[in-house]
């Protein structure tokens, strides 16, 4: 299991997370339980911040709100300096609500609705990410109606292949996301942009995937978006302001994934930050502002989610145990195998014995936590802690076979508050409602 300051095996043998022993949550707020570590969340924050305060031509960290999205996430970002990137009316509706600025958040997504480009500018956010023409001509509708000139990004394709997972990939040849930059689209939509008299074409975006652990595909993003900024210098007399290279950074899931501490994920980034400035000084381009948007890297490894084991069942293939969690709060092993570790968390210390599968309780065959996981002699009513969940799970989560979608705690020196409560039997029938035929 790889351990951090706050995240390791306490005296009693316990999985401690945050300064809490993880089987007192479970007993003061009951399982299953998404568990948030504040105090790596900053230390994350801090750590890509610092990166991008050492880069020549200013920068700003944007929290990545899919990864996980709450009032209390926002009000750890702002407190830490950062901007961050929505991608729905709810998201942006979530961040003005906790009172985050609305300046500093960018609006992404390929399809954004109506509602979503008048809410964005009615809220004054600082930046909308272009990802086709007709949302560039919605917004500049909107925003002559409003008297007002709007920051706009084009996200572009550089045409880089990180590798990781087909369906987490973003900026292969067909990627629903982008303009191509070798075909020529992305240059077509920086002369069409700059014909909207209320946008203000400020530079260019590029994600290229998700878990990703080699530098050198950030490198090779890094080369071909400059290279594609000097063509637009030259060809149109567009100087570049601001260069947003996404987000992505792997993340510690299982054994064989790198493991770095938040100084390692701020050595990479401040590599990255040279090679922006290598490559603009080759090309004779000045420096952008630099945006980053780790969402992942900053929130997957500081949350936990705890089970309660319900059944041990032996198979002719493998032995299950039964969790009281599933797919509809982990979707994620069944979307593309996802791969966790497990721990005991009374018994942490205690060496493995047998290899388990954790089943949900859904009523899918495919409802499965994941397989081969190496654990000791396991009962029912044994608490199990899976780490690194703090990414993409609350945010996947769903109410399948009306299951109530787990609260989350936010934990730090011991103590433990919720930021999202527990659900009831009746959130989940608020929106029903029954034609007036079908009633008694």
């Amino acid at each position: 299991m790889y351990t951090r300051e706050t995240l390791f095996v306490n005296e009693k043998g316990h999985l401690s997370v945050g300064g809490a022993d993880c089987a007192d949550l479970a007993k003061e707020f009951s399982t299953p339980l998404y568990v948030f570590d504040e105090a790596h969340i900053r230390a994350m924050m801090r750590a890509f911040k610092g990166a991008l305060d050492e880069y020549g031509g200013g920068g700003r960290v944007l929290y990545a709100s899919k990864a996980f999205c709450c009032e209390a996430m926002y009000r750890i970002a702002d407190g830490e300096g950062l901007g961050a990137d929505v991608v729905s009316e709810g998201e942006l509706y979530t961040a003005l609500r906790a009172g985050f600025p609305a300046e500093r958040l960018y609006m992404h997504g390929n399809n954004k609705l109506p509602q979503e480009i008048r809410a964005g500018l009615d809220a004054g956010i600082g930046c909308f990410v272009l990802d086709s023409r007709e949302e560039a001509c919605r917004i500049e509708a909107e925003a002559a109606q409003r008297g007002i000139k709007q920051k706009v990004l084009i996200r572009i394709n550089p045409g880089v292949e990180a590798h990781t997972h087909r369906f987490v990939q973003t900026a292969t040849p067909d990627s629903k996301f982008g303009f191509s930059v070798a075909n020529g689209e992305a240059a077509a939509m920086t002369a069409f942009v700059r014909t909207l008299a209320h946008l203000d074409l400020a530079g260019y975006h590029c994600h290229i995937g998700s878990q990703i652990f080699e530098r050198r595909s950030f490198e090779i993003a890094v080369q071909k978006c400059v290279a594609f900024m000097a063509e637009m210098k030259k060809s149109q007399e567009l100087i570049c302001r601001e260069l947003d290279l996404g987000g992505g950074f792997g993340i510690w899931y299982a054994e064989g994934d790198r493991a770095l501490p938040p100084q390692g994920y701020r050595e990479e980034l401040s590599a990255i930050g040279k090679e922006v400035e290598r490559a603009c000084e080759q090309a004779g381009l000045p420096l952008p502002f630099l945006l980053m948007e780790p969402g992942r890297a900053i929130v997957g490894e500081a949350g936990l989610t705890l089970y309660t084991v319900g059944s041990v069942k032996e198979t002719a293939h493998r032995t299950y145990l039964t969790v009281d969690g599933g797919m509809f709060e982990n979707p994620r092993y069944c979307l593309y195998e996802a791969k966790y570790t497990a721990v005991l968390a009374e018994r942490a210390s205690e060496a493995p014995q047998r290899t388990y599968a954790i089943a949900g309780k859904c009523c899918e065959s495919g409802d499965l936590i994941g397989l081969g996981f190496r654990l000791p002699e396991t009962k029912a009513g044994d608490l199990i802690a899976v780490l690194s969940t703090g990414a993409y799970h609350y945010s996947m989560a769903s109410n399948y076979n009306r299951n109530r979608i787990p609260p989350a705690v936010l934990v730090k020196d011991g103590k433990a508050e919720y930021i999202i409560r527990p659900q009831t039997p009746e959130d989940l029938v608020r929106f029903d409602t029954i034609p007036s035929r079908l009633k008694p």
